[in-house]
């Protein structure tokens, strides 16, 4: 004699499949927060080691941008590390990320109830030797688009 099977639970053991094969997809694919966060510092610094300052101040938030045109940028850091220093190219790490809340770039500046701090370490091989500057960079994200800024504040 032969059982009947059960067509609730074909449907719900499908389901359970469906759901774990999902999950695992997501678990592999999906970055975190911090991982986007750092992500988008370390395509900051890979356009400014290309030298491509322009790009790397599209990633800037419009605060950022308030504190110098793009055409000012450019000129500045071209003059500062390859002109001043002359460096061709540095090396950088990136740190790890930290979730700050209510941070503000400067005093005058809203506070950011989410934010990354991520520490950045760049090395310069230059005319003068061999000199490396620490800095802290900062993500914040508004609108569903994470920007890069550094902190004005004391």
């Amino acid at each position: 004699m032969r059982r009947k099977r059960n067509p609730a639970l074909k449907i719900i053991v499908f389901s359970l499949i469906f759901i774990c094969i999902c999950l695992l997809l997501y678990v592999i694919f999906a970055q975190s927060a911090k991982d986007r966060a750092t992500s988008l510092v370390d395509e900051f610094y890979q356009y400014e080691k290309a030298g491509n300052f322009g790009g790397s101040w599209t990633l800037f938030h419009p605060l950022m941008k308030q504190q110098f045109s793009q055409e000012d940028y450019i000129q500045k850091r071209a003059h500062v590390f390859m002109q001043d220093f002359g460096v061709k190219t540095f090396s950088y790490t990136v740190g790890k990320a930290h979730h700050l809340k209510n941070w503000t770039f400067s005093k005058k500046a809203p506070k950011f109830k989410s934010t990354y701090k991520i520490p950045i370490t760049q090395t310069f091989k230059s005319e003068f030797g061999i000199f490396t500057i620490h800095q802290d960079v900062y993500v914040v994200e508004e609108k569903d688009k994470k920007y890069i800024l550094w902190s004005y504040s004391d």
